[in-house]
């Protein structure tokens, strides 16, 4: 049961951390996004990538990873890289931000599928989910949404990824596409990941803090 409510909680911490910080980019935020940039990178390399080629063609295997960045590149030019904290919403526009809710929505979707065979993936969908929420409930207190439409965005998108996990948990889906499709999500998580561990830092106090982060985050999905 834990596996569909994970993601849940991660957003709910999220939404916690944002009204905590009061609404600002704390280093702390940040810290925890190198922090899930690394967990979530080696959950994938331990865990999920292994079982993958064990069950497909390696040169598929490879085409399907492949896919999978290019599909994070299209979704982050939908959404401007909300996945790996770059939000961009103008606090003046009160349009909502439709290309910004699919393109989330879909990444939160595809992401659930793994946890069909790797429990410990859900781990690293709760890290990497936490500062996200926190960062998008951030922006969406600062915009002029509707309370109404906000609620509704985070609603939502914490409901997405327990959905893809149903999907892959209930459905009769034959082996080798449901590998497909965790190919198609481990080059998701590669460009998400590596995405958050080279972006520059903020200074060298900020880098060294980063560099134990990401090393903390490796070996924790090491051992668990």
């Amino acid at each position: 049961m834990n596996k569909y409510l994970f993601p849940i909680y991660a957003i709910i911490i999220g939404i916690g951390i944002a009204f905590l910080t009061k609404k600002q980019h704390s280093i702390y935020t940040k810290l925890l996004l190198s922090f899930s940039g690394a967990f979530l990178l080696a959950l994938t390399l331990f865990d999920l990538l292994p079982e993958v080629y064990e069950h497909l063609d390696a040169k598929r295997t490879g085409l399907f990873i492949m896919c999978g960045i290019l599909l994070q590149i299209i979704l982050e030019f939908l959404s401007k890289g909300a996945e790996h904290g770059h939000v961009h919403i103008s606090k003046k526009d009160t349009k909502f931000p439709w290309l910004l809710f699919i393109s989330l929505c879909i990444h939160s979707f595809l992401e659930g599928f793994p946890v069909h065979q790797h429990n410990d993936m859900v781990y690293g969908i709760l890290i990497h989910k936490i500062p996200i929420a926190a960062l998008l409930t951030s922006f969406l207190l600062q915009s002029k949404f509707a309370k109404e439409q906000a609620i509704s965005f985070m609603f939502v998108f914490a409901a997405m990824t327990p959905l893809g996990t149903l999907i892959s948990n209930t459905t009769d889906i034959n082996t080798t596409y449901l590998m497909s499709i965790n190919a198609i999500v481990i080059g998701i998580f590669l460009h998400i990941s590596t995405t958050i561990l080279f972006e520059a830092g903020e200074g060298h106090k900020f880098n060294l803090s980063k560099l134990v982060a990401i090393c903390l985050g490796v070996a924790i999905a090491y051992f668990i």
